[in-house]
């Protein structure tokens, strides 16, 4: 690839995310003290609801791992973006569920959320996942709990985390701190 290509590629993410980031900031709506007090919620629903904000938003995202080959969404939101990217990409998706969603047996990983704790699985069979590049999905990026624990089951697996991605980062809370070694993309950073 040349060079100049290659600054044509950035040029196309860039103004590509610009895009993203733009339909997620006028389509978002925020709420106070929701699920509890002292939380505000960012609802993405208006933006999965808009067809050219969600294909601008799954274009973006699958922009940050071109080379996974599995997609892995995060429950529950997450589904929704894991499937669009897979599709986009050409990969499978795998679902990261709730704990006792999955029959057995399982892998699971419990974390801390932002307002309580929480567990996540994925199957300990039925679905290879030694050597498989993973591009990790979900909607918010906030404590970083959700997303790690993710990272984790995927990495006991035998599987290499290649990206993660979000649509929301919320800064104050240091998610991105407890992320690995992976590039870690967010449209939107407040």
């Amino acid at each position: 690839m040349s060079k100049h290509a290659a600054i044509e590629s950035d040029d196309a993410v860039a103004e590509r995310t610009g895009k993203a980031a733009e339909v997620v900031n006028q389509l978002t709506r925020w709420r106070d003290d929701f699920p509890e007090p002292g939380v505000r919620f960012a609802d993405l629903t208006p933006v999965f609801a808009d067809p050219e904000g969600f294909r601008t938003v799954i274009d973006c995202l699958a922009a940050s791992a071109p080379d996974a080959d599995l997609v892995a969404a995060v429950d529950a939101r997450g589904f929704l973006l894991g499937a669009g990217v897979a599709a986009t990409l050409g990969t499978g998706v795998l679902a990261v569920r709730k704990a006792g969603k999955l029959p057995p047996p399982v892998v699971t990983r419990e974390y801390d959320l932002e307002y309580g704790k929480a567990a996540l699985e994925i199957p300990a069979d039925g679905v290879d996942l030694v050597g498989r590049k993973v591009l990790l999905l979900d909607d918010v990026l906030a404590t970083g709990g959700t997303l790690a624990a993710a990272a984790d089951l995927f990495t006991q697996a035998g599987a290499e985390i290649v990206a993660a991605a979000v649509v929301l980062e919320l800064e104050s809370l240091g998610g991105r701190k407890r992320q690995g070694d992976y590039p870690l993309t967010a449209i939107v950073t407040v």
